[in-house]
């Protein structure tokens, strides 16, 4: 930036009228400073009349692209000291500890010991030094734990050390990684948990459990306080009695309420075996996630509902909305074709839907699959001792009645998502 003559002011006026449309930089603050410095001394802008410094101060804005409250502070700076200089940044740099030598060391001493945990190997170097006098560990021995990790990622370190591997991660055994396959036998059941939401001081509400079988879509739904297994294992231990048909296998996600040993030792007491989803095949339990959604939260809805309000819910499972879903209730059932890429395609013609109760009665040779305290005659007196819209109307009634009492305030609410056909006359 040069300017090769001293302007005036009414020249300077000229100019920026003329370069509007016009900006320009500087090649380094170094130079815009420099720059600076002179014009300000040579337009004698402390001389200035307040008209004239405002026009100096858009010629320079014009000029070097400042700011006006940072021009502002260099015309102060330049009026107090006479010049413009540019700082250097002054970083402060923490002193070293640990040199390259304590970093070799400390690589040594884990390919000696094949890299133990931290503070072990912080152990040995105090041992090493307190113990057998070895002064080359002065610095170390008093190293923290974490920051021995920090060494270890360091390049010299890695130079120098014979192994590096990451902490591999611990297979639980309980359970096997992989998506069923029923063959066209009831028994295998898919399983997930629905949560009621938090109240307003964080408390949790009731779980919901529920169980379907993948051939029948026979569906049992279990309400319990919490999903520990003071709670949990009663209850799926009595909804499991509870279908018709023997269990023969049990899928789940991966969640710690259904992969653990004691979930493992009753289903291991039922002869029925544990599998869980794999990883990243989000599809191996779409049967449960699906059945999440058109029935537990299209009966219960997403408001919240205190814990100790699970029993009053388990009974009216148990008497109106377990019976109804498997006696009263038609699936979808697929129609399954391979196409020309060896890929399954499904269909669902009106053909295929069904009760639960008549998928059941419909396979070969049902009667091989049922428990030997069932039979099908008992179970006809369950499927047809009403029809399908007079237990819907009882079971909504029921429904509303178990509103009124779980939760006074959400009332008004949840009286709101039931048909008014079966309201209160």
């Amino acid at each position: 930036m040069q300017c090769t003559r001293s302007l005036s002011v009414a020249e300077l006026e000229a100019f920026l009228r003329a370069v509007e449309a016009f900006s320009f930089t500087a090649k380094s603050r170094e130079e815009k400073y420099a720059w600076l410095t002179e014009q300000l001394i040579k337009l004698g802008y402390r001389k200035q009349t307040r008209k004239g410094k405002k026009i100096i101060r858009e010629f320079l804005l014009k000029m070097t692209g400042y700011k006006p409250r940072q021009l502002k502070r260099l015309i102060s700076y330049q009026r107090k000291h006479g010049r413009l200089t540019a700082k250097q940044a002054v970083r402060h740099v923490f002193p070293k500890t640990f040199t390259a030598r304590d970093v070799e060391l400390l690589a040594k001493t884990d390919n000696a010991h094949l890299t133990l945990s931290g503070p072990a190997t912080k152990a040995i170097m105090q041992r090493e030094y307190e113990q057998f006098g070895k002064k080359e560990y002065v610095r170390l021995a008093h190293i923290s734990v974490s920051h021995i990790y920090n060494l270890r990622q360091r390049p010299r370190y890695r130079e120098q050390a014979l192994c590096l591997s990451k902490t591999r991660p611990t297979q639980i055994p309980i359970g096997e990684r992989r998506k069923p396959n029923p063959e066209g036998k009831p028994g295998y059941l898919r399983v997930d948990s629905v949560h009621q939401g938090d109240g307003p001081g964080g408390e949790k509400g009731v779980y919901h459990i529920n169980l379907i079988d993948e051939v029948t879509q026979w569906e049992c739904v279990v309400c319990v306080e919490t999903i520990c297994d003071r709670h949990l294992l009663p209850a799926l231990t009595a909804i499991l009695d509870t279908f018709p048909f023997v269990i023969l296998s049990f899928h789940s996600d991966n969640g710690s309420e259904y992969i653990n040993k004691r979930v493992a030792e009753m289903l291991n007491n039922l002869a029925a075996k544990q599998t869980k989803n794999r990883p990243r095949r989000h599809n191996d339990n779409a049967l449960a996630e699906g059945k999440n959604g058109s029935v537990i939260r299209k009966q219960m809805g997403y408001h919240y509902i205190p814990g100790h309000q699970a029993e009053p819910i388990n009974r009216w499972y148990e008497q109106w909305l377990n019976p109804y879903l498997n006696y009263h209730h038609p699936c979808a059932f697929p129609r399954i074709k391979i196409n020309a890429k060896g890929k399954e395609q499904k269909t669902y013609p009106q053909g295929n839907y069904a009760t639960p109760y008549e998928k059941l009665k419909s396979l070969p040779k049902a009667e091989q699959y049922l428990k030997l305290s069932a039979s099908f005659a008992e179970l006809d007196q369950i499927a047809y001792a009403e029809s399908d819209t007079e237990w819907a109307e009882a079971m909504m009634q029921a429904k509303r009645s178990l509103f009124r009492a779980i939760s006074p305030v959400n009332q008004p609410r949840l009286l709101a998502e039931l048909p008014q056909s079966v309201g209160p006359k």
